[in-house]
């Protein structure tokens, strides 16, 4: 399928003719910080798949730059057939920012935070918890970015363990990633499309409970291998195997 190796820029909407604008933050980060120029390429992109290779025909700086382009060829990817949702527990600090960034870069296809029972930050309702959430799905927006990508993985409101156990009866198949899990990843029969969820605990680790809850509504416990893996990575190295073992790397 067609892809770029130019700088992503996000546009809410693709112009419909030859030629097109960017302006706001997106044109203040390409002149202010990527220093661009007039005949470099770059690629705009709606973040849901559609995106246009274009050429920098004028760059207009000042306290509001902006660039003009010719687009050159237009193109859409697809979405994968098999999507995989990481469902990432709230984590301290910036971890979970962490954690966002690195699937986003590994190719998650949406992330879900998780209030896990031990998890040590909280995401109340409210202003607080919405403007945690807007830092994650700002973080998921750079990497997307960062990693080229023409997809922008949504991040979705948290939910808790019963809502967990929701969205796993309603997927394809649901890995919950357990140090001690008996199963590996790498054994596990995965599906060719539908959706595949994988469960990350906190850095406290998943209790019985809710492993108890996870595996009643059809979530299968695995490890990745012989070492114990931070929150913040763990997704990341399993979108990696699965990477690997379906046809989402072809």
């Amino acid at each position: 399928m067609p892809g770029t190796t130019s700088p992503v820029f996000l546009v809410r909407e693709l112009p419909a003719g030859a030629d097109a604008v960017l302006d706001g933050e997106e044109a203040r980060h390409a002149v202010t910080v990527r220093r661009m120029r007039a005949g470099e390429r770059l690629t705009l992109s709606d973040g849901a798949g559609a995106a246009a290779d274009c050429v920098i025909a004028a760059v207009r700086p000042g306290r509001d730059p902006a660039l003009d382009l010719t687009i050159e060829r237009r193109w859409s990817e697809p979405a994968p057939p098999l999507r995989v949702t990481v469902v990432q527990a709230l984590a301290k600090g910036d971890r979970g920012e962490l954690a966002v960034e690195l699937a986003t870069e590994a190719g998650a296809d949406a992330i879900l935070p998780w209030r896990a029972e031990r998890s040590v930050a909280r995401w109340e309702d409210g202003a607080r918890g919405a403007k945690a959430l807007a830092r994650w799905q700002s973080t998921a927006r750079a990497a997307a970015k960062q990693a080229r990508r023409v997809w922008v993985p949504p991040v979705e409101d948290p939910v808790d363990t019963p809502g967990l156990a929701a969205a796993v009866t309603g997927a394809a198949l649901a890995l919950v990633l357990e140090g001690t899990a008996e199963e590996r990843l790498t054994h596990v029969d995965l599906p060719r499309v539908g959706e595949v969820l994988i469960v990350v605990g906190p850095e406290g680790g998943i209790t019985d409970a809710e492993l108890a809850t996870l595996r009643a509504a059809g979530a299968i416990p695995v490890r990745l291998g012989p070492t114990v893996l931070r929150t913040s990575t763990a997704a990341a190295v399993a979108l990696g195997a699965l990477g690997a073992r379906t046809s989402r790397w072809d």
